[in-house]
């Protein structure tokens, strides 16, 4: 797999591939979860998904927990914007997103990352 973060800025979403768009205007954010770590943030590419490392553990949906505050937040969205779609008890996740466009997503990803 490859972990290394691409650093450039205004990508189109056709070279995106952890960020696709629903015809009902939601998002879908795919995302590789490291629990545990020493701080929050995003730590780069990883394959098919933007890895996201997270402080809290993987005990009792703690992690899941952080997760969709940790993108609220990042996003100005509420929390109730925000569902993961597919895995609970994964580390890889696709996280469903209204009221944010994935360029949106992608142009506040590409200004952490520098």
């Amino acid at each position: 797999m490859s972990r290394k973060w691409v650093r450039r800025k205004n990508r189109n979403l056709s070279e995106v591939k952890f960020l696709s768009s629903y015809k009902d205007g939601r998002t879908l954010l795919r995302l590789y979860v490291q629990p545990k770590a020493s701080r929050n943030g995003f730590a780069g590419e990883y394959g098919d998904a933007i890895k996201l490392a997270i402080t809290a553990p993987p005990v009792d949906g703690k992690a899941n927990a952080a997760v969709i505050g940790f993108l609220a937040s990042f996003l100005d969205l509420k929390k109730k914007d925000l569902e993961i779609k597919h895995g609970l008890q994964s580390r890889k996740k696709h996280i469903l997103i209204a009221k944010c466009s994935p360029e949106e997503i992608l142009k506040r990803i590409e200004t952490v990352s520098t």
